[in-house]
């Protein structure tokens, strides 16, 4: 049995297409199901659901043989290409090209960002991305103080808990709505599948070929 884990909402959505592609359809919507494991038209395959930010730790320890996971959360997770290479339990073969955004950093509006970092000022960024920010600003030899957040990062700005945030930016249309603005573009993101190592050595025959189906469909797209 292989299994796939993947997390609720754009990227499951985004993911289905891709194994329609190999002839693989989900039995059951998570949405509407209770159920955390969902059969697929695959006998040998199955679907965990799992949060976003789970997924990598899932594949890494050997709860899912491979997932689907934005870029931005296996840097959070401390996973690198050069620590994959090296055995570091994760083994990342394929950019899936889906879910695709960006992590910016953005202030409310009327705040000189540029200002501020010429000035050498000491900007206080809430963030869900700490490992990203704390990279990001020390490269530019911006002194930061970070504040971990998990939701409603755009309230930070505007209660003047921070100077600004950091966070996934799609379209901006959250951000205009909440009166700010994007400023600097850190990074883009998309989905990348990941794979257990252990599990490629033990099942290498039915997930080499599962990667060459997903490889396939996505050269399609």
């Amino acid at each position: 049995m292989i299994t796939l884990a993947l997390s609720k909402g754009r990227i499951f959505d985004e993911t289905l297409p891709l194994l329609k592609a190999a002839g693989i359809e989900v039995l059951e919507d998570p949405e509407t199901s209770r159920k955390l494991i969902l059969p697929t038209s695959q006998p040998d395959l199955r679907v965990v659901i799992v949060r976003a930010s789970d997924v990598p730790t899932y594949v890494q320890y050997g709860g899912a043989d491979l997932g689907v996971t934005g870029l931005d959360t296996l840097l959070e997770h401390g996973t690198t290409w050069a620590a994959a290479a090296s055995g570091g339990g994760l083994y990342q073969p394929l950019d899936l090209r889906i879910a695709k955004c960006r992590v910016s950093v953005a202030v409310r509006v009327g705040f000189d960002y540029a200002s501020a970092v010429r000035q050498g000022a000491r900007l206080r960024v809430a963030t869900k991305y700490v490992n990203i920010s704390r990279d990001f600003f020390a490269a530019k030899g911006v002194h930061v103080d970070l504040i971990k957040l998990y939701g409603s990062m755009e309230l930070a700005p505007l209660t003047g808990m921070a100077d600004a945030i950091v966070d996934l930016v799609s379209t901006g249309g959250t951000l205009l709505a909440n009166k700010l603005v994007e400023v600097e573009r850190i990074m883009d993101i998309s989905s990348r599948l990941v794979v257990n190592q252990a599990a490629l050595k033990l099942k290498q025959e039915p997930i080499r070929r599962l990667i060459d189906v997903f490889a396939a469909a996505v050269e399609k797209r």
